[in-house]
């Protein structure tokens, strides 16, 4: 029966993926246990308005995060968990995909099938200090070791403070081979009226970063006077 149960996960993984080459556009979207968890919510949000198929992999932390500090509970099964963003975003079918820490047969996990394309946010230092170093010990880790090793874009968004010489270490060797480091540190020139005009002023940044038009923060030099 248990056989059974796993071969019936696995298919519906495998149909997953299969389906999910009718988006032309993808996008790894990973989540680490930072505090931040709105700027990813947000991020999710605007991709699938911008019509990406967004592979989600998420940390254990970071469920931990999304409960203290939205008050959302993110199911620790894949399937549920791809199910239950699904509805919360009104995506189309198969537009998000949750994957686990260790389902290693997942696309992102190979040169050949990831996106070229990948946001962590928020980042942790742990896992930046991970990454920085090309440890691949879970699914988060492996998917940004093959964006770079692919040449693709990768953007950080780590979110501590104060950053420790170890960290900003770790930083600048992601910077010089072409990792994007923005740190979530949201501006004040666009005069904010809420916690929500900050987060997007953050994912606002992202989206410019990520070649996707985006209306949800003023520019600056062209705001209304």
């Amino acid at each position: 029966m248990q056989q059974q149960q796993n071969n019936s996960v696995i298919s519906v993984e495998q149909n997953n993926i299969e389906n999910s080459v009718n988006f032309t556009k993808k996008i790894t979207l990973a989540i680490t246990g930072a505090s931040g968890s709105a700027y990813a919510l947000r991020l999710l949000e605007c991709l699938v308005a911008a019509n990406y198929q967004v592979f989600v992999l998420c940390s254990s932390a970071a469920r931990v995060v999304f409960d203290t500090e939205v008050g959302l509970k993110l199911p620790s099964s894949p399937s549920a968990a791809s199910e239950f963003l699904t509805e919360k975003f009104t995506a189309k079918p198969e537009q998000i995909i949750v994957f686990g820490k260790e389902q290693w047969f997942s696309p992102v996990a190979s040169g050949s099938a990831a996106p070229k394309t990948m946001v962590v946010c928020p980042c942790s230092t742990g896992t930046l200090a991970a990454i920085s170093q090309g440890m691949s010990d879970n699914l988060i880790e492996r998917a940004a070791d093959v964006v770079i090793k692919e040449r693709g874009q990768l953007i950080l968004v780590p979110r501590e403070t104060p950053f420790s010489t170890i960290h900003l270490k770790n930083m600048l060797s992601l910077s010089q081979i072409g990792v994007t480091i923005m740190p979530a540190a949201p501006g004040f020139y666009h005069q904010p009226q809420s916690i929500n005009d900050l987060i997007d002023f953050m994912v606002g940044r992202l989206l410019d970063h990520l070649n996707i038009e985006q209306s949800i923060m003023p520019r600056w030099g062209y705001q209304t006077q």
